[in-house]
């Protein structure tokens, strides 16, 4: 069997392997999703195709949608070639359950794959003609929390940045210089109506990605690319939407193991690749059965009927609740937290690592004892009832094979994300986040673990992170060992308000950290000491 239109003809096969196909025609799907755009996505790795697929998946299902996607990569065009083209943009699911079975199923909404490549004058025509087309009704985003950054860990713009500004909107490379340049093409053909969407993990991601895209639009209005007109459009939310969204799904990266079942099922050509740009991906996916988006209901030009597929529509401050109990509170700290002391502690599988005492009692002082007390309730979701499920079931999947390295990818990207709004609520609450305790330990942790050594010493390799060669650069005073050679190495880093949108000295954090991060470089066991110690002081 192979993970192709020809290769689904073959109904009996697929279904004597417990295989589920599509009960749609997929070939028409392709037909309309090409003729009439309606939804465009950027970003089309592992969590979009099992996620926002399985949402589109379901609606072309139930006959609530009849184009699929338009699917947009900016960022690494290998994903195009060597997995969506080979497989006729075709997409295996692997759910994978806590009593250790398996939900096996073909997705095939993603009836376009578009390289967002101005090089390349046929691709970047067609996504030019896609968004000149007034159906299109949203362009949605999973492109991690870098894609969105302009600037570097000093608040200058990123050498990209500088270029995109500069080169202008036929000539530019960034995702967020690449979707403004589409919405002036956009503009220029009638000024028709769109929602820009944000699913990714970072708060107030609408606001974030409308920033991104005003910064470039205001760039090239100033060095004459576009029209001054364009800021209106734009800046008109009866124009142009920027919901806000909450999106939650563990999604590992494609595990050998699911790889060696499908093939013991008889699937062909199915084997995960990592392309030059480190990109780990595969014509299957795997992830938890749970899934959760919450999305503002701002639609100026219509939208699917998601609510049909068990998505949550709601009002801004409904989702500004949701996303800071999950990114802030009750999902994303714990990993956050947790992952950094896993790479030192020598656990590989996250799981693993939840089963360890002294990390369990971090992921429950962070989430229960310094988390809930400032959480707001979203009403749609309980975040006690949330918590729960996460830290006693989700984190505890022992078939979930999500690794820790992979939580560490773009980390320093992420700690000012998933701790700063935490810290801030003690500062408003109580003057100072001082008596925080699993927070700073975790900030502590993800200092030790940029010096790339574990608990006894050794070498071991950190997860890609654009941050850290400058971050190092600003560590490198310090040596293992020797305690009294941190002196003032971390000062830039934790009063860098670019990374946490504070001082943490200001907010009574920074020397405590320090003390901290001085006692896990003192030796072989430090961490591990460190740790115990913390935890017990917590009681």
């Amino acid at each position: 069997m192979k993970l192709t239109l020809e290769g689904l003809k073959d109904v009996q096969a697929w279904k004597s392997a417990g295989i589920a196909l599509p009960d749609y025609d997929i070939a028409q799907v392709y037909r309309n999703t090409i003729n009439f755009p309606t939804w465009v996505h950027f970003g089309i790795g592992n969590i979009f195709r099992i996620f926002i697929g399985s949402i589109a998946d379901r609606l072309l299902s139930d006959g609530k949608m009849q184009n699929g996607l338009t699917c947009v990569e900016t960022y690494d065009y290998a994903v195009v070639d060597e997995i969506y083209k080979p497989h006729d943009n075709l997409e295996l699911s692997v759910i994978l359950n806590n009593d250790g079975s398996q939900d096996c199923r073909v997705l095939a909404p993603f009836g376009e794959a578009v390289k967002a490549d101005c090089d390349d004058r046929q691709q970047w025509s067609r996504l030019q003609e896609i968004f000149r087309s007034n159906g299109l009704q949203m362009a949605s985003f999973t492109i991690t929390e870098k894609g969105y950054a302009l600037t570097d860990l000093n608040g200058k713009y990123s050498a990209l940045t500088q270029h995109d500004l500069e080169a202008g909107p036929d000539k530019c490379r960034g995702a967020m210089a690449v979707v403004t340049a589409m919405l002036y093409q956009r503009f220029q053909s009638g000024a028709a109506p769109i929602a820009l969407v944000s699913m990714d993990n970072c708060s107030h991601n609408g606001a974030r990605l409308e920033a991104a895209v005003k910064e470039i639009c205001d760039g090239w209005v100033s060095r004459g690319f576009v029209r001054p007109e364009f800021e209106d459009y734009i800046s008109n939310r009866s124009r142009v939407a920027f919901p806000w969204t909450m999106i939650d799904k563990i999604t590992p990266r494609p595990s050998a193991d699911i790889q060696r079942m499908l093939e013991s099922k008889g699937v062909d050509d199915i084997s995960a690749i990592v392309t030059d740009k480190k990109t780990f991906i595969a014509p299957f996916g795997n992830a938890e059965a749970v899934q959760y988006l919450v999305i503002e209901d701002d639609f100026p030009n219509g939208r699917p009927p998601f609510e049909k597929a068990g998505v949550y529509m709601a009002d801004r401050d409904t989702v500004n609740k949701s996303e800071k109990m999950k990114v802030n509170t009750c999902l994303n700290p714990i990993h956050t937290a947790l992952c950094t002391y896993d790479c030192m502690l020598g656990y590989d599988l996250f799981a693993d690592g939840m089963s360890d005492p002294d990390l369990s009692r971090l992921a429950h002082q962070i989430g229960y004892v310094e988390g809930l007390p400032v959480v707001a309730d979203p009403g749609i979701i309980s975040p006690k009832e949330f918590l729960d499920e996460v830290v006693n079931v989700r984190m505890l999947n022992p078939y979930l094979g999500d690794t820790s390295q992979r939580i560490a990818v773009d980390i320093s990207q992420m700690v000012g994300i998933r701790f700063g709004v935490t810290i801030q609520s003690y500062c408003s609450r109580y003057g100072s986040a001082g008596r925080l305790v699993g927070i700073p330990l975790a900030i502590a942790g993800w200092l030790r673990y940029l010096l790339a050594l574990d608990d006894q010493g050794q070498p071991f390799s950190l997860a890609p992170d654009p941050m850290i060669p400058a971050l190092q650069e600003q560590m490198k005073g310090i040596h293992y060992g020797y305690p009294q050679s941190v002196q003032d190495h971390l000062h830039p880093i934790l009063s860098n308000t670019n990374i946490f949108g504070l001082d943490l000295y200001a907010a009574g954090l920074g020397r405590k950290i320090e003390n901290m991060f001085r006692e896990e470089i003192a030796g072989p066991g430090a961490v591990r000491s460190t740790l115990s110690y913390y935890m017990d002081q917590c009681g």
